[in-house]
């Protein structure tokens, strides 16, 4: 496979929202050769909102393209490649604010990018961190946003924290028979324990009626620090 770097970025303040979801609604969505991975025997899919910063293709910088917002819904997957298991993610839809980022991933990388008007917000004081995405289809602004504490802490390991941030493989689907591997390159995160949180999303609207369900609270909620981040070339499993 080849290691050369497609994108370098940072993905910073990413909330992270987590719904325990039955595995039979997430079948048709796994890519060819993969299978659902799961945490204590439990599916999830996540509800993600972060900062693309420092953003570069093949090591530029397109200007008015290098910091902007992004939004996806996505589930866990794992891929066993000779002796080893890879354990990756499956976007249902992601969603950012500039359409040529939604064309470049779309038609490279067989993503599932849309194009809607976003915005952020971070705050921070003494004591506390807040931090809020935001995205409007219909008319409507759906929101995801977190109070948390300012100080960030490391991972626990064997927690679903753990099992949410460590997935460095990202998998779509090419055909029913042909499957695109990428690997996500980071080092560990630091998150910052959720105080309260909004979810005001329109899930049916945004993802579709298998996941109307998700109008509820989910099982989790977490912000990760994040860090600098290496996404390589694609493969064709």
């Amino acid at each position: 496979m080849s290691k050369r770097k497609f994108l370098t970025a940072e993905w910073r303040k990413l909330v992270m929202a987590n719904y325990e979801i039955d595995p039979g609604i997430l079948h048709k969505y796994v890519p060819a050769g993969t299978e659902l991975d799961s945490w204590n025997n439990k599916h999830y899919v996540s509800l993600v909102g972060f900062m693309f910063m420092k953003t570069k293709v093949l090591g530029i910088r397109v200007p008015f393209h290098t910091n902007f917002p992004e939004v996806n819904l996505r589930l866990y997957v794992r891929y066993k490649d000779g002796c080893e298991w890879k354990r990756g993610v499956v976007f249902i839809s992601e969603i950012v604010p500039k359409p040529a980022l939604s064309f470049v991933a779309n038609t490279l990388y067989n993503e599932h990018y849309s194009t809607l008007p976003m915005k952020h917000e971070w705050k921070q004081d003494k004591n506390n961190l807040f931090v809020s995405y935001q995205w409007k289809k219909k008319g409507k602004w759906n929101k995801l946003e977190v109070n948390s504490q300012a100080e960030a802490i490391p991972l626990q390991p064997g927690t679903k924290e753990e099992f949410i941030t460590q997935h460095f493989w990202g998998y779509t689907s090419v055909n029913n028979k042909k499957t695109a591997e990428y690997h996500v390159d980071h080092p560990r995160w630091e998150i910052y324990p959720v105080n309260d949180f909004v979810i005001d999303c329109d899930f049916e609207g945004l993802y579709g009626s298998d996941f109307a369900i998700l109008n509820r609270q989910p099982a989790s909620i977490f912000l990760a620090e994040g860090s600098a981040i290496s996404v390589y070339n694609k493969r064709v499993l």
